[in-house]
């Protein structure tokens, strides 16, 4: 762990802090701290003070994930360089609600929530950005209750492979069936089908711990559109902050 300093400083590699004008960026910039993060590293569980928040950097990827009474997690969104994770809009103590996890270790940077508290009392125009980011990801977590609701397995595990490729601007996406089956809140032998169907069809490819997608477009075209409806929201709300696969 280490301060930021020097041109390093200018912005890291998240979406959301390249937004900030010159003069809200500078209120933080100097207080941030890189924050290495690996795979499978746990941020919060359910009941922790959010005291911290943490930015994803590059191809980092993190998951929300709620449990159930039979033991579960499900996961409900997956956030990336475009956003942040915990206290984005707090003020005092802030429990956490769900399970908080890296997905997809690599750079990080973080920010103690009292000091992001600080620089929003100085300036409205960073409030209201964090307000905004907030917005969209409640609609992240509407769109997904809503998937989940009406959409097929095949479609939800297409849907999940292209925002995971989105975020980290990788082909090669590091998920086991048994991680598929928990996040999408199926048995394994259901995700098993639609996977060796995702094969026959050469969309993809399975290495031990990762998928490789081979042909992007019909992945695309089995997926269901709630990725589409989510970008429409930020583009709406903070647009050039969603990453797309070719950034």
């Amino acid at each position: 762990m280490s301060k930021i300093t020097g041109a390093a400083a200018a912005r890291p590699d998240n979406n959301l802090l390249q937004t900030l004008r010159e003069a809200d960026f500078a209120l933080i910039g100097a207080l941030l701290e890189s924050n290495p993060q690996d795979a499978n590293q746990l941020l919060y569980n359910p009941g922790d003070n959010v005291e911290t928040v943490h930015f994803p950097c590059g191809p980092s990827l993190v998951s929300y994930l709620v449990g159930s009474e039979d033991g579960r997690d499900v996961e409900t969104i997956l956030v990336g360089r475009e956003g942040a994770v915990g206290g984005i809009v707090s003020f005092g103590h802030l429990p956490a609600y769900c399970r908080i996890v890296v997905k997809y270790g690599g750079p990080f940077v973080r920010l103690r929530v009292t000091q992001l508290e600080a620089a929003k009392a100085q300036s409205p125009t960073l409030r209201y950005l964090f307000a905004r980011y907030a917005d969209c990801l409640l609609a992240q977590v509407f769109q997904s209750t809503a998937c989940n609701a009406i959409h097929s397995i095949e479609q939800r595990a297409a849907k999940w492979i292209l925002s995971a490729m989105d975020r980290t601007g990788d082909h090669v996406v590091p998920l086991t069936h048994e991680q598929l089956a928990t996040m999408l809140g199926v048995g394994r032998s259901y995700t098993s089908r639609v996977m060796q169907g995702f094969r026959a069809d050469r969309i993809l490819e399975t290495r031990r711990g990762a998928v490789v997608v081979r042909d992007r477009e019909a992945l695309k075209a089995r997926a269901c559109l709630c990725n589409e409806s989510v970008k429409a929201h930020f583009d709406a709300v903070l647009r050039g902050v969603y990453p797309t696969s070719e950034e």
